[in-house]
Protein backbone atom coordinates (compact mmCIF):
# COMPACT_ATOMS: atom_id res chain seq x y z
CA UNK A 1 0.00 0.00 0.00
CA UNK A 2 1.14 3.72 -0.79
CA UNK A 3 0.51 6.56 1.01
CA UNK A 4 0.99 10.12 -0.42
CA UNK A 5 1.31 12.99 2.23
CA UNK A 6 1.11 16.56 0.65
CA UNK A 7 1.30 20.25 2.01
CA UNK A 8 4.33 19.40 5.23
CA UNK A 9 2.07 17.25 6.95
CA UNK A 10 3.36 16.47 10.30
CA UNK A 11 6.38 13.85 10.36
CA UNK A 12 4.42 12.11 13.01
CA UNK A 13 2.18 10.61 9.91
CA UNK A 14 4.59 9.27 7.86
CA UNK A 15 6.03 7.16 10.63
CA UNK A 16 3.15 5.89 11.49
CA UNK A 17 2.30 4.93 8.06
CA UNK A 18 5.74 3.70 7.52
CA UNK A 19 5.10 1.15 10.78
CA UNK A 20 1.74 0.36 9.27
CA UNK A 21 3.81 -1.09 6.47
CA UNK A 22 2.88 1.82 4.29
CA UNK A 23 5.43 2.90 1.40
CA UNK A 24 5.07 6.51 1.98
CA UNK A 25 5.64 9.44 -0.14
CA UNK A 26 6.00 13.06 1.08
CA UNK A 27 5.59 16.65 -0.06
CA UNK A 28 6.73 19.76 0.81
CA UNK A 29 3.32 21.62 -1.39
CA UNK A 30 0.21 20.98 -2.75
CA UNK A 31 -0.33 20.01 -6.55
CA UNK A 32 -2.58 21.38 -9.13
CA UNK A 33 -5.55 18.68 -10.55
CA UNK A 34 -2.99 17.74 -13.46
CA UNK A 35 0.06 16.92 -10.94
CA UNK A 36 -2.04 15.48 -8.89
CA UNK A 37 -3.82 12.87 -11.15
CA UNK A 38 -0.46 12.15 -12.23
CA UNK A 39 0.78 11.20 -9.13
CA UNK A 40 -2.76 9.52 -7.74
CA UNK A 41 -2.42 6.43 -10.04
CA UNK A 42 -1.14 3.77 -7.38
CA UNK A 43 -1.90 5.98 -4.36
CA UNK A 44 -4.17 3.88 -1.60
CA UNK A 45 -3.84 6.70 0.84
CA UNK A 46 -3.78 10.56 0.18
CA UNK A 47 -3.09 13.01 2.66
CA UNK A 48 -3.52 16.91 2.35
CA UNK A 49 -4.25 20.47 4.06
CA UNK A 50 -6.27 23.13 3.06
CA UNK A 51 -4.23 24.28 -0.67
CA UNK A 52 -4.85 21.08 -2.49
CA UNK A 53 -8.08 20.57 -4.20
CA UNK A 54 -9.49 16.99 -4.68
CA UNK A 55 -11.64 17.10 -7.78
CA UNK A 56 -13.60 14.65 -9.85
CA UNK A 57 -11.46 14.90 -12.40
CA UNK A 58 -8.51 13.71 -9.73
CA UNK A 59 -10.57 10.60 -8.44
CA UNK A 60 -11.23 9.74 -12.08
CA UNK A 61 -7.63 8.73 -11.84
CA UNK A 62 -7.26 7.38 -8.41
CA UNK A 63 -8.23 3.60 -9.20
CA UNK A 64 -6.76 2.17 -5.95
CA UNK A 65 -7.14 5.10 -3.74
CA UNK A 66 -9.08 3.56 -0.45
CA UNK A 67 -9.26 6.80 1.94
CA UNK A 68 -8.62 10.32 1.60
CA UNK A 69 -7.08 12.26 5.15
CA UNK A 70 -7.88 15.79 4.96
CA UNK A 71 -4.83 17.18 7.90
CA UNK A 72 -6.95 19.92 8.77
CA UNK A 73 -10.67 20.94 10.05
CA UNK A 74 -12.36 22.02 6.69
CA UNK A 75 -13.01 19.19 3.88
CA UNK A 76 -14.71 21.50 1.38
CA UNK A 77 -11.38 20.88 -0.71
CA UNK A 78 -12.57 17.73 -1.22
CA UNK A 79 -15.27 16.23 -3.60
CA UNK A 80 -17.45 14.86 -0.98
CA UNK A 81 -20.11 13.34 -3.47
CA UNK A 82 -18.00 11.10 -5.83
CA UNK A 83 -15.70 10.16 -2.89
CA UNK A 84 -19.04 8.38 -1.97
CA UNK A 85 -19.87 7.33 -5.10
CA UNK A 86 -16.64 5.20 -5.71
CA UNK A 87 -16.47 3.78 -1.55
CA UNK A 88 -13.90 6.60 -0.68
CA UNK A 89 -13.51 7.24 2.95
CA UNK A 90 -12.44 10.59 4.06
CA UNK A 91 -11.20 11.29 7.35
CA UNK A 92 -10.57 15.01 9.03
CA UNK A 93 -9.20 16.19 12.27
CA UNK A 94 -11.78 18.82 13.88
CA UNK A 95 -10.44 19.11 17.30
CA UNK A 96 -6.74 19.40 17.61
CA UNK A 97 -6.21 22.32 16.18
CA UNK A 98 -8.68 24.56 17.86
CA UNK A 99 -6.79 25.49 21.26
CA UNK A 100 -4.02 27.06 18.80
CA UNK A 101 -6.50 28.73 16.79
CA UNK A 102 -8.45 30.35 19.73
CA UNK A 103 -5.29 31.41 21.39
CA UNK A 104 -3.83 33.13 18.12
CA UNK A 105 -7.79 35.30 18.29
CA UNK A 106 -7.39 36.18 22.09
CA UNK A 107 -4.16 37.63 20.80
CA UNK A 108 -5.28 39.50 18.31
CA UNK A 109 -7.80 41.29 19.67
CA UNK A 110 -5.06 42.06 22.42
CA UNK A 111 -3.23 43.84 19.87
CA UNK A 112 -5.97 45.30 18.27
CA UNK A 113 -7.13 46.47 21.44
CA UNK A 114 -3.98 47.95 22.51
CA UNK A 115 -3.34 49.56 18.89
CA UNK A 116 -0.02 47.21 19.07
CA UNK A 117 -0.13 46.06 15.48
CA UNK A 118 -0.49 49.49 14.51
CA UNK A 119 2.39 51.31 16.81
CA UNK A 120 4.67 48.69 15.23
CA UNK A 121 4.16 49.47 11.41
CA UNK A 122 4.93 53.13 12.52
CA UNK A 123 8.31 52.14 14.24
CA UNK A 124 9.12 50.19 11.21
CA UNK A 125 8.61 53.38 9.21
CA UNK A 126 10.98 55.30 11.76
CA UNK A 127 8.36 57.04 13.83
CA UNK A 128 8.29 56.85 17.47
CA UNK A 129 5.40 57.67 19.13
CA UNK A 130 4.27 56.65 22.50
CA UNK A 131 1.02 57.45 23.15
CA UNK A 132 -2.04 55.68 25.05
CA UNK A 133 -4.50 57.37 22.95
CA UNK A 134 -7.36 54.99 21.67
CA UNK A 135 -5.02 52.24 23.49
CA UNK A 136 -7.50 49.86 25.99
CA UNK A 137 -7.57 47.08 28.26
CA UNK A 138 -9.52 43.68 27.31
CA UNK A 139 -11.03 43.79 30.95
CA UNK A 140 -14.54 45.22 30.83
CA UNK A 141 -15.21 44.84 26.92
CA UNK A 142 -17.81 42.41 24.94
CA UNK A 143 -16.70 40.32 22.88
CA UNK A 144 -19.02 38.53 20.53
CA UNK A 145 -18.46 35.12 18.97
CA UNK A 146 -20.00 34.40 15.89
CA UNK A 147 -19.85 30.47 15.78
CA UNK A 148 -19.70 28.94 19.08
CA UNK A 149 -18.13 25.57 18.22
CA UNK A 150 -15.13 23.49 19.32
CA UNK A 151 -12.98 27.11 18.73
CA UNK A 152 -15.32 29.61 19.49
CA UNK A 153 -16.36 28.03 22.68
CA UNK A 154 -12.23 27.61 23.58
CA UNK A 155 -11.85 31.53 22.73
CA UNK A 156 -14.75 31.95 25.54
CA UNK A 157 -13.12 30.57 28.27
CA UNK A 158 -9.91 32.73 27.47
CA UNK A 159 -11.94 35.69 27.24
CA UNK A 160 -13.58 35.57 30.11
CA UNK A 161 -10.43 34.74 32.03
CA UNK A 162 -9.03 37.75 30.89
CA UNK A 163 -12.21 39.78 32.27
CA UNK A 164 -14.25 39.81 29.36
CA UNK A 165 -17.58 39.94 28.67
CA UNK A 166 -18.86 37.12 26.29
CA UNK A 167 -22.15 36.71 23.95
CA UNK A 168 -22.40 34.58 21.35
CA UNK A 169 -24.48 33.14 18.48
CA UNK A 170 -24.76 29.87 16.84
CA UNK A 171 -27.54 27.80 14.64
CA UNK A 172 -27.17 25.30 16.86
CA UNK A 173 -28.24 24.17 20.26
CA UNK A 174 -24.84 24.70 22.22
CA UNK A 175 -24.51 24.69 25.69
CA UNK A 176 -23.06 28.35 27.26
CA UNK A 177 -19.28 27.77 29.26
CA UNK A 178 -19.19 30.05 32.17
CA UNK A 179 -20.68 32.92 32.29
CA UNK A 180 -21.26 33.59 28.48
CA UNK A 181 -24.74 34.74 27.52
CA UNK A 182 -26.33 33.48 23.92
CA UNK A 183 -28.10 36.67 22.01
CA UNK A 184 -29.46 36.38 18.75
CA UNK A 185 -26.83 37.22 15.49
CA UNK A 186 -28.13 40.62 15.10
CA UNK A 187 -27.37 41.20 19.30
CA UNK A 188 -24.28 39.95 19.12
CA UNK A 189 -23.03 42.53 16.43
CA UNK A 190 -24.90 45.30 17.92
CA UNK A 191 -23.44 44.77 21.68
CA UNK A 192 -20.36 43.01 21.06
CA UNK A 193 -16.22 45.63 21.32
CA UNK A 194 -14.68 42.86 19.47
CA UNK A 195 -16.65 40.64 16.61
CA UNK A 196 -14.55 37.17 16.12
CA UNK A 197 -16.10 35.10 13.69
CA UNK A 198 -15.60 31.11 14.22
CA UNK A 199 -17.90 29.65 11.80
CA UNK A 200 -17.48 26.28 9.51
CA UNK A 201 -17.30 26.24 5.37
CA UNK A 202 -20.67 25.17 4.79
CA UNK A 203 -22.08 27.11 2.13
CA UNK A 204 -25.25 28.44 3.70
CA UNK A 205 -21.82 30.86 5.71
CA UNK A 206 -20.67 31.96 1.93
CA UNK A 207 -20.94 35.95 2.17
CA UNK A 208 -22.16 36.21 5.45
CA UNK A 209 -20.48 39.25 6.64
CA UNK A 210 -20.94 42.49 4.47
CA UNK A 211 -22.11 46.36 4.56
CA UNK A 212 -25.29 45.56 6.73
CA UNK A 213 -23.39 43.27 9.10
CA UNK A 214 -20.64 45.96 9.47
CA UNK A 215 -23.19 48.62 9.57
CA UNK A 216 -24.96 46.74 12.66
CA UNK A 217 -21.78 46.94 14.72
CA UNK A 218 -20.97 49.21 17.17
CA UNK A 219 -19.25 52.50 16.22
CA UNK A 220 -15.00 51.66 16.58
CA UNK A 221 -15.52 48.07 16.85
CA UNK A 222 -12.87 45.44 15.97
CA UNK A 223 -13.00 42.50 13.97
CA UNK A 224 -11.51 39.40 13.75
CA UNK A 225 -11.90 36.54 11.18
CA UNK A 226 -9.95 32.70 11.59
CA UNK A 227 -12.61 30.71 10.06
CA UNK A 228 -13.23 31.04 6.31
CA UNK A 229 -12.31 33.45 3.69
CA UNK A 230 -15.72 33.58 2.05
CA UNK A 231 -17.88 34.33 4.41
CA UNK A 232 -16.94 37.66 4.64
CA UNK A 233 -16.84 40.76 1.94
CA UNK A 234 -13.40 41.84 1.79
CA UNK A 235 -14.14 45.44 -0.47
CA UNK A 236 -16.95 45.82 2.28
CA UNK A 237 -14.34 45.19 5.26
CA UNK A 238 -11.93 47.46 3.66
CA UNK A 239 -14.58 50.22 3.22
CA UNK A 240 -15.60 50.11 7.22
CA UNK A 241 -12.11 50.45 8.02
CA UNK A 242 -11.24 53.21 6.17
CA UNK A 243 -14.58 55.12 7.30
CA UNK A 244 -13.47 54.24 10.87
CA UNK A 245 -16.72 52.17 11.42
CA UNK A 246 -14.44 49.46 12.37
CA UNK A 247 -11.47 50.68 14.46
CA UNK A 248 -9.45 47.71 13.23
CA UNK A 249 -9.65 43.77 12.45
CA UNK A 250 -7.41 40.66 12.37
CA UNK A 251 -7.99 38.54 9.44
CA UNK A 252 -6.19 34.93 8.87
CA UNK A 253 -8.31 33.40 5.84
CA UNK A 254 -8.75 35.14 2.48
CA UNK A 255 -11.52 34.51 -0.84
CA UNK A 256 -8.26 33.92 -2.45
CA UNK A 257 -5.16 32.34 -1.04
CA UNK A 258 -2.34 31.95 -2.99
CA UNK A 259 0.50 29.28 -3.24
CA UNK A 260 3.23 29.94 -0.47
CA UNK A 261 5.98 32.29 -1.95
CA UNK A 262 3.44 33.82 -4.05
CA UNK A 263 1.89 37.10 -4.20
CA UNK A 264 -0.86 38.22 -1.85
CA UNK A 265 -3.83 40.57 -3.08
CA UNK A 266 -6.48 42.23 -1.23
CA UNK A 267 -8.00 45.34 -0.50
CA UNK A 268 -7.13 45.24 3.24
CA UNK A 269 -2.98 45.72 2.26
CA UNK A 270 -0.99 48.85 3.42
CA UNK A 271 -4.15 49.68 6.36
CA UNK A 272 -2.31 50.03 9.33
CA UNK A 273 -5.02 49.02 11.34
CA UNK A 274 -5.14 45.24 10.02
CA UNK A 275 -3.31 42.65 10.84
CA UNK A 276 -2.54 40.08 8.12
CA UNK A 277 -1.26 36.18 8.78
CA UNK A 278 -1.31 33.54 5.98
CA UNK A 279 -3.61 31.35 7.55
CA UNK A 280 -2.08 30.22 10.38
CA UNK A 281 -4.45 29.93 13.08
CA UNK A 282 -3.45 26.07 13.50
CA UNK A 283 -0.09 26.35 12.37
CA UNK A 284 1.83 25.60 15.32
CA UNK A 285 4.05 22.53 15.95
CA UNK A 286 1.83 21.08 18.88
CA UNK A 287 -1.38 21.46 16.68
CA UNK A 288 0.08 19.88 13.37
CA UNK A 289 2.12 17.10 15.59
CA UNK A 290 -1.72 16.42 17.07
CA UNK A 291 -3.40 16.32 13.35
CA UNK A 292 -0.72 14.31 12.29
CA UNK A 293 -1.44 11.34 14.71
CA UNK A 294 -4.95 11.69 14.80
CA UNK A 295 -5.69 11.66 10.94
CA UNK A 296 -2.82 9.26 10.29
CA UNK A 297 -4.37 6.84 13.20
CA UNK A 298 -7.68 6.80 12.36
CA UNK A 299 -6.97 6.11 8.86
CA UNK A 300 -4.49 3.55 9.67
CA UNK A 301 -7.67 1.81 11.65
CA UNK A 302 -10.05 2.09 8.69
CA UNK A 303 -7.75 0.03 6.47
CA UNK A 304 -7.00 -2.37 9.45
CA UNK A 305 -10.32 -3.35 10.82
CA UNK A 306 -13.06 -1.56 8.58
CA UNK A 307 -13.88 1.68 11.61
CA UNK A 308 -15.10 4.18 10.07
CA UNK A 309 -16.34 6.37 13.15
CA UNK A 310 -15.44 10.05 12.59
CA UNK A 311 -15.89 9.76 9.11
CA UNK A 312 -16.87 12.27 7.34
CA UNK A 313 -19.00 10.57 4.02
CA UNK A 314 -19.24 7.08 5.28
CA UNK A 315 -21.84 5.68 8.11
CA UNK A 316 -20.56 5.37 11.52
CA UNK A 317 -19.32 1.10 11.74
CA UNK A 318 -17.35 -0.54 14.04
CA UNK A 319 -17.04 -3.76 15.59
CA UNK A 320 -14.49 -5.56 17.88
CA UNK A 321 -11.63 -7.43 16.47
CA UNK A 322 -11.72 -10.75 17.14
CA UNK A 323 -8.18 -12.65 15.46
CA UNK A 324 -9.58 -15.96 15.02
CA UNK A 325 -12.31 -14.35 12.31
CA UNK A 326 -12.42 -12.92 9.18
CA UNK A 327 -13.13 -9.14 8.12
CA UNK A 328 -14.80 -7.92 5.17
CA UNK A 329 -16.95 -4.25 4.50
CA UNK A 330 -19.14 -3.60 2.14
CA UNK A 331 -20.04 -0.25 0.50
CA UNK A 332 -23.74 0.29 -0.78
CA UNK A 333 -25.94 2.06 -2.39
CA UNK A 334 -28.92 3.04 0.31
CA UNK A 335 -31.52 0.80 -0.70
CA UNK A 336 -33.48 -2.01 0.23
CA UNK A 337 -33.04 -5.53 0.57
CA UNK A 338 -28.77 -5.36 0.97
CA UNK A 339 -28.17 -6.72 3.52
CA UNK A 340 -30.35 -9.67 2.85
CA UNK A 341 -28.41 -9.94 -0.65
CA UNK A 342 -25.13 -10.01 1.29
CA UNK A 343 -25.62 -12.55 3.80
CA UNK A 344 -27.27 -14.59 0.95
CA UNK A 345 -24.28 -15.08 -0.84
CA UNK A 346 -22.39 -16.14 2.77
CA UNK A 347 -24.77 -18.28 3.42
CA UNK A 348 -24.59 -19.85 -0.43
CA UNK A 349 -21.15 -20.81 0.27
CA UNK A 350 -21.75 -21.92 3.68
CA UNK A 351 -20.03 -19.15 5.39
CA UNK A 352 -21.19 -18.19 8.88
CA UNK A 353 -21.29 -15.05 10.16
CA UNK A 354 -19.94 -14.63 13.74
CA UNK A 355 -20.67 -10.42 14.38
CA UNK A 356 -21.92 -7.85 11.77
CA UNK A 357 -22.97 -4.42 11.70
CA UNK A 358 -24.64 -1.87 9.76
CA UNK A 359 -25.70 1.40 9.27
CA UNK A 360 -26.43 4.16 6.61
CA UNK A 361 -25.82 7.96 5.86
CA UNK A 362 -27.85 9.65 3.10
CA UNK A 363 -27.69 7.41 -0.20
CA UNK A 364 -24.76 5.18 1.38
CA UNK A 365 -24.80 1.41 3.79
CA UNK A 366 -21.87 0.26 5.05
CA UNK A 367 -21.72 -3.33 6.77
CA UNK A 368 -18.84 -4.76 8.23
CA UNK A 369 -18.75 -8.43 8.82
CA UNK A 370 -16.89 -11.01 10.87
CA UNK A 371 -17.24 -14.59 8.97
CA UNK A 372 -15.76 -17.72 9.87
CA UNK A 373 -13.87 -18.50 6.44
CA UNK A 374 -11.03 -16.72 4.69
CA UNK A 375 -12.27 -14.27 2.24
CA UNK A 376 -10.66 -15.42 -1.46
CA UNK A 377 -11.21 -13.95 -4.59
CA UNK A 378 -14.16 -15.84 -5.55
CA UNK A 379 -16.16 -14.91 -2.83
CA UNK A 380 -15.00 -10.88 -3.02
CA UNK A 381 -15.79 -11.28 -6.46
CA UNK A 382 -19.62 -12.85 -6.34
CA UNK A 383 -20.17 -9.98 -3.43
CA UNK A 384 -18.92 -7.60 -5.79
CA UNK A 385 -21.28 -8.81 -8.46
CA UNK A 386 -24.84 -7.82 -5.93
CA UNK A 387 -26.63 -4.81 -7.36
CA UNK A 388 -25.66 -1.80 -6.13
CA UNK A 389 -22.11 -2.42 -4.42
CA UNK A 390 -19.55 0.27 -4.94
CA UNK A 391 -17.10 -1.33 -2.95
CA UNK A 392 -15.92 -4.78 -0.84
CA UNK A 393 -12.91 -5.40 1.06
CA UNK A 394 -11.27 -7.32 2.98
CA UNK A 395 -9.27 -5.74 5.87
CA UNK A 396 -5.66 -6.07 7.06
CA UNK A 397 -4.67 -8.87 8.23
CA UNK A 398 -6.17 -10.57 5.64
CA UNK A 399 -4.26 -8.92 2.27
CA UNK A 400 -7.03 -9.35 0.02
CA UNK A 401 -7.71 -6.62 -2.43
CA UNK A 402 -10.19 -4.09 -2.83
CA UNK A 403 -12.42 -4.73 -5.51
CA UNK A 404 -14.92 -2.00 -6.83
CA UNK A 405 -18.43 -2.55 -8.25
CA UNK A 406 -20.43 -0.72 -10.12
CA UNK A 407 -23.21 1.56 -8.12
CA UNK A 408 -26.79 0.53 -9.41
CA UNK A 409 -26.15 -1.94 -11.52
Amino acid sequence: MKALLLENISGVAKSNFVQAGFEVETLPGALDEAELRRKISDVTVLGIRSKTRVSAKVLESAANLLAIGAFCIGVEQIDRPTCSDQGIGIFNDPHSNSRSVAELALGEIIMLVRRVFAGSMKMHRGDWNKSAAGCHEVRGLTLGIVGYGRIGSQLSDLAEACGMRVVFSDVADVLARGNAKRCSFQEVLQQADIVSLHIDGKPRNRNLFGDEEFRLMKQGAQFVNLSRGFVVDHDALARNLQNGKVAGAAVDVFPQEPESGGEFVSPLRELDNVILTPHIGGSTEEAQQNIGQFVSSRLIEYLQTGNTMLSVNLPHCQIEHYPESYRLTHIHKNMPGMLLAINEVLATRGINIERQVLDTRGDLGYAIYDINQHCDAALMAELTRVPHTIRVRATRPFETPALNGQAGN
